[in-house]
């Protein structure tokens, strides 16, 4: 049975274990906190794979960014990461075959091999924390787009420039249904800039009021995301992941989002293929590519 050194790079925080191909962790999870230095993540990466890279056949990896389609390379990163990310050749840190695919795309995978979506012929999977990802699958493919830059969440939630994203662009879904969206909802509606969103949830909790009414605009917006990712690919499940998806009434979402879309009634799910779906995706996607 295959085996593949695993990580998860994303922003604050890497993450490196060993996975056989069928998805099941076979060793301690390692924890570095994210360097600020090209330099830096690739020394977590070459120490890592200096200890186990003989002990495995290649090395898969979740990363935050656009992953090409040759996964070997990641071609546009995001702001979380140190300037220039995409630079790193990852291939030169092991003589084993280095497997990258974008941390959402990977999760997506995870969940339909082993997670909510299994069983699926179309599902949709959004990851909501800090930001959000997400990824689609069809018929048993990854939908990777032309360049591999397909499932990036940064579609139009309005026309009128109402809010910038980290992206850059305006009115993104990102800037709309992630935790940082959430916090800055709170901040437009309450006037106050110290405003986490913990206290939004920990109000929720409290029965207050205004929170949530803040709220209740939060998981409105993640709805009318979900509905245009319905219309568009008429899926069986949509999946929420990551951080945030714990605090959504998913039996409302969905309800919203069927009464609205035009496509047949889908179904809204909770994720469960744990908080290492990125690096068990990856592992899984990369068992199928390396001989």
């Amino acid at each position: 049975m295959k085996k593949a050194l695993a990580f998860d790079i994303g922003g604050t925080k890497i993450y490196s274990t060993i996975i056989d191909e069928e998805g099941k962790i076979i060793a301690d999870i390692d924890k570095f906190s994210t360097p600020k230095t090209i330099e830096g993540i690739k020394d977590v990466l070459k120490k890592q794979i200096g200890k186990f890279e003989q002990d495995v056949d290649f090395i898969a990896i979740a990363t935050a960014g656009a992953v090409n389609n040759e996964n070997t390379a990641v071609i546009g990163s995001t702001g979380n990461l140190v300037e220039g990310y995409y630079t790193i050749d990852f291939q030169s840190l092991s003589s084993k075959r280095v497997f990258l695919e974008n941390d959402a795309n990977a999760a997506a995978w995870a969940e339909y091999k082993i997670g909510a979506s299994q069983g699926s012929s179309v599902s949709v999977m959004l990851t909501l924390g800090t930001g959000v990802g997400g990824g689609i699958i069809i018929n048993d493919r990854l939908l990777k787009g032309k360049s591999g830059a397909a499932g990036e969440m940064h579609f139009k939630m309005y026309p009128d420039k109402r809010r910038k994203c980290t992206c850059g662009s305006w009115d993104c879904f990102e800037s709309y249904a992630s935790g940082t969206a959430l916090k800055w909802d709170a901040e437009e509606a309450l006037n106050n800039p110290d405003v986490t969103t913990y206290d939004v949830i920990d109000g929720v909790k409290n029965c207050d009021n205004k929170m949530i009414e803040i709220f209740e605009r939060w998981q409105r917006d993640i709805a009318i995301g979900i509905m245009g990712l319905a219309n568009l690919f008429d899926p069986d499940c949509v999946v929420l992941s990551g951080s945030m998806a714990q605090f959504v009434d998913i039996k409302k979402i969905e309800d919203e989002v069927n009464k609205d879309i035009v496509t047949a009634p889908t179904s809204v799910r909770l994720a469960t293929a744990g908080n290492y779906s990125g690096m068990i995706g990856a592992v899984l996607l990369g068992a199928k590519e390396v001989k």
